[in-house]
């Protein structure tokens, strides 16, 4: 576990549907794509002093639709992705419980962040969670984050959970994260 302070803020993504095109149970690699803008808005976060780390519901290994080993090899390819993209994930932290598991770690549960947060050394409260769905955003406000729904045409009205921000992608997500920040920073203006 790294003990020592980092600098910057972090944002906490969800993949599917957020940072990548959501294939239902994607077993491969290669069928990785990011959305449109989702480069963009990760390299303008990275640039701007965020650290990003992934955040993710991956319930195809304990529904047996793929191994472990795959999702690692999905890990590593979704990280040279970002990588490509000109940003850099910190991590990439993954439940793969069914939702009758009744894990902590499923989000909403705020598991995923709570090991992101003891093993990069940040406060959940400081963080911005990014997601498409419910569960996303709940996750977040459970740990006390500031939350920001992607919200893209194919979404609109699938959320019931009142985010502090919505875009419509990456790009959105990541302008509502620096006035968020900027408002916060200087509540007078």
């Amino acid at each position: 576990m790294n003990t020592a302070p980092r600098h910057g803020r972090v944002v906490l993504l969800d993949r599917d549907g957020t940072m990548v095109v959501d294939r239902g149970y994607l077993d491969n690699a290669a069928g990785l794509e990011f959305l449109p803008g989702a480069a963009e808005g990760l390299r303008l976060l990275y640039t701007q002093g965020y650290r990003l780390a992934v955040i993710t519901n991956q319930s195809g290994i304990g529904r047996g639709k793929f191994p472990l080993a795959r999702l690692n090899e999905m890990n590593a390819r979704l990280a040279a992705m970002v990588s490509e993209a000109g940003a850099r994930l910190d991590g990439i932290y993954f439940c793969p419980h069914t939702p009758q598991d009744k894990c902590d770690c499923r989000k909403p549960a705020t598991g995923l962040i709570t090991q992101a947060a003891a093993e990069l050394n940040f406060d959940p409260s400081s963080a911005v969670v990014i997601g498409d769905k419910n569960s996303d955003i709940e996750c977040g406000l459970r740990a006390g984050a500031t939350t920001v729904l992607i919200a893209a045409a194919r979404s609109t009205g699938r959320t019931r959970i009142k985010a502090d921000a919505v875009a419509a992608d990456l790009i959105g997500a990541a302008c509502a994260v620096f006035a968020l920040h900027a408002a916060r920073e200087n509540p007078s203006t």
